[in-house]
């Protein structure tokens, strides 16, 4: 199964950008079961525990971004200190929150974990609380970038991909596929969230194309190849032999956000 990560550079105007280190203020909410986050918008399913254990969240479409935000990670501070710490959570984005009043509504262990000890009753009683956040990287220890054949694939007609542990700062823009050997490249279009399909004839060992962009401004894509064995299989997943954990130096404009300290 070969792999190939190759680098490509497309600059714009950082100016027209939202830099990923800012510090946003808002207020997150949580989910009182783990309904949601097994029928998330993202479409990752029970994958969502095995992600960040259980560390989820739904975000606003700002940061959902059609769902070009699953996958992304956010450490979220709430910003009561008589019942919160200091170090807040890390949560990976899962699903979308239609409510703009929450940036986000976290799973219920990752809201908890910004508890003080001992106050995780009465954080939980408040239901809401004003909050801080950020994006950080994405990091799955020993873990490749992998592809997941969805079950409703119908062989060769229709295939859908779903992809998971997409470390770094970092957005898959695109993903191309092919048969190996060919030419006749296929762009897949985005079905929703993390996962991807096509219609396109498709025989035997499959290669796709993935385009992975840092940030938001897209300053820096890559793209990697990974050839899909011509046995695959529904509710199979499959290891790219690729890591990715990239993450741009950003020198964002003062104004820009404001340079609020991370405090």
């Amino acid at each position: 199964m070969a792999f190939y990560v190759g680098l490509l550079f497309f600059l714009v105007s950082s100016a027209a950008a939202t830099c990923d280190r800012c510090v946003h203020q808002s207020k997150t909410a949580y989910y009182y079961d783990d309904t949601p986050i097994q029928h998330g918008a993202c479409g990752y399913g029970p994958l969502a525990f095995e992600l960040s254990n259980g560390y989820v969240a739904g975000v606003v479409p700002s940061l959902y971004r059609q769902g070009a935000g699953c996958g992304a990670c956010f450490q979220v501070r709430c910003k009561n200190k008589r019942f919160c710490s200091t170090a807040g959570t890390k949560v990976v984005a899962t699903d979308q929150n239609y409510d703009n009043r929450y940036d986000f509504v976290l799973s219920k262990i990752a809201y908890s974990a910004m508890a003080l000890k001992n106050k995780t009753k009465e954080l939980l009683n408040l239901g809401t609380v004003d909050v801080e956040y950020k994006r950080i990287p994405c990091t799955y220890k020993n873990k490749n970038l992998m592809v997941r054949v969805e079950e409703w694939s119908q062989k060769p007609y229709y295939l859908a991909l779903k992809l998971v542990y997409q470390g770094g700062q970092t957005e898959i823009k695109g993903i191309e596929i092919a048969e190996v050997g060919s030419d006749n490249w296929e762009s897949m279009k985005r079905n929703y969230g993390a996962i991807w399909d096509t219609n396109k004839v498709l025989e035997g060992a499959l290669q796709l194309k993935i385009v992975v962009a840092s940030r938001y401004n897209n300053e820096n894509i890559y793209w990697a190849t990974y050839d899909l064995p011509d046995d695959w299989k529904n509710g199979e997943m499959y290891d790219t032999g690729v890591q990715i954990d990239d993450i741009v130096n950003e020198k964002c404009p003062p104004k820009q956000c404001g340079d609020l300290p991370w405090k």
